[in-house]
This record gives C-alpha cells, structure tokens and sequence, in this order.
C-alpha cells in the first residue's frame, strides 16, 4: 500500500526531493500562501517545529497559488516570505493541491483523510495534514485550526515508536 513516505516533491531549488527522507518521522503537511489571512500561521508552525524537532517531529510546506491567488510569487518571493516568519522548516516548490493539476501527494492526502462531509477538495490555504511515522495519514486540521491546537494529536503520533525502534 502507497504512504506519504514513497513520493518524491518539487523542492524550491526545482530539484526532487523523495519524502522517503522523512521516513520514521511525524510530519505536518500544510499548503501555505505569502499572502493569505493565515500566513501568520507561519509563527505557530515554526513553534511546533522547534517544539518537537528532536523527537522527530517536521513541518513540510507546500505554496499554492489555487486560493484567491494568494501566492503569486517565484520561488525567491515565497522563500523570502519564510525568512520574514523565521521559517526553518522545508518550504517547497509552488504545487497545485486540487484539480487536474493536483500534485499524487495531494491527491494521496486527500484520498486517505476528506475533509468535513467527506469532501476532498482542499477548500483554503493552511490545511493541515498529520502523518505518522509509517507514512499514514493519521488528520486533517481546516486552515481555522491554529497550530498550537494540534499539540495534542502531534504528542499522540510522537508517542508511537519509530518502525526501526521495534514497534
């Protein structure tokens, strides 16, 4: 069975970046925008990454330009945005995350975890994803959802044992 762990991602430089390279690890994954009313999210996910960094603990974002067009920018711009945050976490390549377009990772999230009324569509910036160490989608958090409200679900998926540590 596919999990988040066996695509591969646009990274900013345009480069591929397998997600393999997380494997073990918990991730949030959230499609971001520079100029979105929940941009200032940023601040909350750099907590959480700095939080829970060393128990294996990562936020991966994803800019998209499909809400509003609220992420016009190249990548320099949207990395720019990432430094005006104090962003440490990856910031990807600009992705689409619904319609045809919709990049297989978004499409996977969205198969394994709908949203509200089992819709799939991603219907804002700043949806959350939660993955657990093995790759599976475990939530889906509605761009509302502030970032430190997921402190709980995140110490849940961190209390599982990485795959190599026996459990």
């Amino acid at each position: 069975m596919t999990d988040v762990f066996d695509f591969s991602v646009p990274a900013a430089d345009g480069t591929e970046q397998p997600l393999g390279t997380y494997r073990g690890d918990v991730l949030l994954i959230v499609n971001v925008a520079s100029e979105c009313g929940f941009t200032p999210q940023y601040e909350g996910l750099q907590a959480l990454q700095e939080q829970f960094a060393e128990r294996g603990f990562r936020v991966l974002g994803f800019p998209c330009n499909q809400f509003g067009g609220q992420e016009p920018g190249d990548a320099e711009a949207i990395q720019a945005c990432g430094v005006r945050f104090g962003v440490g976490f990856p910031v990807f390549a600009k992705i689409e995350v619904n319609g045809e377009g919709a990049h297989p990772l978004y499409q996977h999230l969205k198969q394994q975890a709908p949203g509200a009324l089992g819709t799939r569509g991603i219907k804002w910036n700043f949806t959350k994803f939660l993955v657990g160490r093995d790759g599976s989608v475990l939530d889906r958090f509605a761009p509302q959802r502030k970032p430190q409200d997921l402190v709980g679900a995140i110490e849940r998926a961190l209390a599982v044992p990485r795959p190599d540590d026996g459990g």
